[in-house]
C-alpha cells in the first residue's frame, strides 16, 4: 500500500498557511521570532525538517497545530510489510547512525533550554491526548534537538538539557511499548536512564523505573516489573511530611507493582500495594499530574477496576466503576483505557450493549488511540462475532477501527 506519495512536504504546508493569513515570509518571521532565512529554506526545500521548537514557534504565528505543519500520515495504519514509519523514525532517533558515524553539525541554531522545555511539555501532552500520529512525527526531532544542545553546552545548561532529553526518551519508550515494540521501547529507557543520572532533576531516576516496570510488564517480565517497581519505591520511603510530588511517585510505583503482582495472581499482595497507595493517594487530597502521569484518588480509583476486570470480579468492577470520582481529571488515554475495562467486565457478563456503550465512550475521550489499542480491537472483533445485525453502531465502531471481516 502506498501512503502520502501526493502529500505537500513541510515548506508547502509553510508557505500554504502563510498565503492563507496574507503574510509575507519577514512576517512571518517576525511574528515566530525566527530568522527569515529559516522560513525561506524551509519554504524553497532547502531545510525538509526543523526543530520541534522552530516547529512550535511557527506553528503559534500561523495558529495551528504543530502536525498541520509536518502533516499527519497514516503512520499506526495496517501496512502489508515492514516498519510503520513513525516507528522506524522513533527507531532512528532513539539509536541513531550517527552514534557510530560520529554526529554531523545541524545547521539551524540550536533551541535553548527553555524552548526545549515548552516543547516536551506539547509532546507529553498530544501523547496524554493519544494523538499517535503527532507524536511519531515530532516527538524524533525533539529529540535530536535534546541531543544536540546536552552535547553542545556545559554547566547547567547541559544539566538541564540532559533532563528534557532523559523524559524525551521515557515519552519514546511508552509511545514503542504501546505500539508493541517493547525491545525498543527498552533501549529508550536504558537512554532515558543515561541522560537522567546527567540531568538535574533527581525524580527522573524514579520515573524512568516507573516506565521500565511497564515496559517489562508489557514484555511478560512480570516477576522482574514488580521487583524494579518495589524497589524503586523503597528508595523513596515517603514519610507524611513528605512533597506531593514524592507520595505521588511512590504511590505510581506501587500500581506499577501491583499491575505485574495481579497478572501473577497473587491477589493478597494486589490489596495490600492497593491499600498503600489508596493511603498515598489519600494523604495528597488531590489528583496530580507528575512527569506525564497523573496520581490521586482518580487514578486509584481507575487502578482497583483495572485490578478487578483482571482478576475476573466483573460484577464488583462495574460497581467499583461507578464509585470513581471526578473521571474529568484524568488525560484523555488514561479514561479511555477506564472505559474499556469497563467494556471488558460488562462483556465477561454478557452484556453487550453495555460494552458497546463504554466502548463508544472510550473512542469519544482518544479516537486515534481506540485504532491501535490491542485489547480493546480484540473485543470489538469477538462482540462483532455475537452480532446478528449486518448493520449496527458496532459494526460501524469495527469499521472505524479498520478491522476486516
Amino acid at each position: 500500500m502506498e501512503l502520502f506519495h501526493e502529500e505537500p512536504d513541510i515548506g508547502e504546508r509553510i508557505a500554504r498557511l502563510r498565503a492563507r493569513r496574507k503574510l509575507t515570509q519577514e512576517g512571518l518571521a517576525e511574528r515566530a521570532g525566527l530568522s527569515v532565512d529559516t522560513v525561506r529554506k524551509l519554504e524553497q526545500g532547502v531545510r525538509r525538517t526543523a526543530r520541534l521548537s522552530t516547529l512550535n514557534a511557527l506553528a503559534r504565528a500561523l495558529d495551528v497545530e504543530p502536525s498541520a505543519l509536518v502533516g499527519q500520515p497514516a503512520t499506526f495504519e495496517a501496512r502489508s510489510e515492514g516498519e510503520q514509519p513513525s516507528v522506524l523514525a522513533l527507531r532512528q532517533a532513539v539509536s541513531p547512525v550517527s552514534d557510530l558515524l560520529g554526529d554531523e553539525p545541524d545547521p539551524e541554531d540550536p533551541p535553548g533550554v527553555a524552548a526545549l522545555r515548552a516543547s516536551l511539555r506539547s509532546t507529553e501532552r498530544i501523547r496524554r491526548d493519544g494523538r499517535m500520529g503527532e507524536i511519531g512525527v515530532l516527538l524524533p526531532q525533539l529529540i535530536r534537538d535534546a541531543r544536540a544542545v546536552a552535547r553542545d553546552t556545559t554547566g547547567s545548561e547541559a544539566a538541564a538539557a540532559h533532563s528534557v532529553l532523559a523524559e524525551a526518551y521515557q515519552v519514546a519508550a511508552t509511545t514503542l511499548a504501546a505500539l508493541g515494540k517493547e525491545d525498543a521501547a527498552f533501549t529508550a529507557l536504558e537512554r532515558s536512564m543515561a541522560a537522567a543520572a546527567r540531568g538535574d532533576d533527581p525524580h527522573l531516576e524514579t520515573v524512568g523505573f516507573s516506565s521500565l516496570a511497564w515496559v517489562l510488564t508489557k514484555q511478560g517480565r512480570l516477576a522482574d516489573a514488580e521487583r524494579v517497581a518495589l524497589k524503586a519505591a523503597a528508595r523513596i520511603e515517603p514519610g507524611f511530611r513528605s512533597p506531593p510530588v514524592e507520595l505521588a511517585l511512590w504511590g505510581i510505583l506501587l500500581l506499577r507493582a501491583a499491575t505485574a503482582a495481579v497478572r501473577l495472581e497473587r491477589r493478597e499482595t494486589v490489596r495490600e500495594l492497593l491499600a498503600m497507595a489508596s493511603a498515598a493517594a489519600a494523604g495528597i487530597g488531590t489528583d496530580r499530574l507528575d512527569y506525564a502521569t497523573p496520581f490521586g484518588p482518580t487514578n486509584v480509583g481507575v487502578a482497583r477496576v483495572n485490578f478487578l476486570v483482571e482478576m475476573e470480579q466483573s460484577a464488583e468492577a462495574l460497581r467499583s466503576a461507578r464509585t470513581v470520582p471526578a473521571l474529568h481529571t484524568l488525560p484523555p488515554t488514561w479514561r479511555a483505557r477506564f472505559h474499556v475495562d469497563r467494556a471488558l467486565a460488562f462483556a465477561d457478563l454478557h452484556r453487550d450493549d453495555g460494552a458497546l456503550t463504554a466502548l463508544l465512550a472510550a473512542e469519544h475521550a482518544a479516537p486515534e488511540w481506540m485504532r491501535y489499542h490491542s485489547t480493546s480491537r480484540r473485543l470489538v472483533a469477538d462482540l462483532r462475532g455475537r452480532e446478528r445485525r449486518r448493520t449496527s453502531p458496532l459494526t460501524a465502531l469495527a469499521d472505524r477501527l479498520d478491522l476486516d471481516g
